[in-house]
C-alpha cells in the first residue's frame, strides 16, 4: 500500500525535478517556461485568488458534466433499445465529437451572453458523447442470462432498465468519466477566458496572456492540473463505492503457481 502511494508522489517529484532543472541549466527566458519552484511560490502567494477560481471553474466542469450525464442517459437509451434511433443519432453525436469547440464559443457566448450559462453549455455539450457511447455499450452488455430471468417473471421495461440495464452500464459510464474530467476542466477553462466575465481559472489565464504576466499564467496552469488530479481522485473513491459489487473492484487472488 505505501508504495502504491509513494509511486505517484516520486514521479511528479521527478518529472517537476527534471522541468527545474532545463528551465535553469538552460538559462530559458522567463517568457517562454517558468521554473515549478518559481510558479509554486507565486501561487503560494496568491493562494487565495487562485483557490476561488479554481472553485468556480470546478464548478462549471462539474455542473455541466452532470447535465451531459443526464442528457447521456435518456438518449443513450432510446439507442440502447433501438437499432434505427442508434443509426440516426451516432453521425450527429460523432459531429460534435470531432467539430473543435473553439471554434463557436464565441458564439455560444453571444447567444446565452456572460458567466454561467455558456460554460455549463459547452462542458455538458462536449462531454454528452462519451457518456452517451458508453450508456449504449454499457446497457448493451447486459447479462443476457438476466435479461432472459426478468423477461421470465414479466418484468417491465422500466424495472429491467433499472435492475439490470443501469447497472451493467455504470462501467463504462465510470470509464468515459475519467476521459471527461480533463475534457470538461478544458471547456470551463476555455469558456471562461471568453464569455466576458470575470470568474475562474481561464479568466485568469487569459488576463495573465494578454498581458504577457508568465508567473500568473503558469500559475492558473498549475492550479487546473492540481484541480483536475483531485478530481480523478474523487472519482475513483467514488467509483470504488457505487461499484463495490463489480468485479473490477475486487482484490486481485494470489497467484500461488
Amino acid at each position: 500500500m505505501i508504495r502504491r502511494l509513494a509511486a505517484p508522489v516520486v514521479g511528479i517529484l521527478v518529472f517537476l525535478g527534471v522541468w527545474e532543472l532545463v528551465v535553469r541549466l538552460n538559462d530559458v527566458r522567463p517568457f517562454v517556461l517558468r521554473a515549478p519552484s518559481r510558479i509554486v511560490a507565486y501561487l503560494w502567494e496568491h493562494a487565495a485568488d487562485y483557490a476561488a477560481a479554481a472553485w468556480v471553474t470546478a464548478q462549471h466542469a462539474f455542473f455541466g458534466s452532470v447535465i451531459a450525464l443526464l442528457v447521456a442517459l435518456v438518449v443513450g437509451s432510446m439507442m440502447a433499445a433501438s437499432r434505427f434511433a442508434e443509426h440516426a443519432t451516432q453521425p450527429v453525436l460523432t459531429l460534435l465529437q470531432v467539430t473543435p469547440f473553439v471554434a463557436y464559443i464565441g458564439s455560444v457566448v453571444l447567444w446565452l451572453g456572460s458567466g454561467t450559462r455558456p460554460a455549463l453549455f459547452i462542458v455538458a455539450l462536449v462531454c454528452m458523447p462519451a457518456f452517451t457511447f458508453a450508456t449504449v455499450d454499457g446497457m448493451r452488455s447486459a447479462d443476457p442470462a438476466t435479461r432472459e430471468l426478468l423477461a421470465s417473471v414479466d418484468a417491465s421495461r422500466w424495472e429491467v432498465l433499472w435492475r439490470l440495464r443501469l447497472p451493467s452500464a455504470l462501467p463504462s459510464l465510470f470509464t468515459a468519466a475519467r476521459y471527461n474530467v480533463g475534457l470538461a476542466l478544458i471547456a470551463a477553462y476555455l469558456v471562461e477566458g471568453g464569455n466576458f466575465a470575470n470568474e475562474g481559472l481561464g479568466a485568469i489565464g487569459k488576463r495573465a496572456a494578454a498581458l504577457n504576466e508568465g508567473d500568473a499564467l503558469w500559475a492558473a496552469v498549475f492550479a487546473m492540473a492540481l484541480l483536475g488530479t483531485f478530481s480523478l481522485i474523487a472519482l475513483s473513491l467514488v467509483q470504488r463505492v457505487v461499484l463495490r459489487w463489480h468485479v473490477s473492484q475486487r482484490p486481485p487472488r494470489p497467484n500461488w503457481d
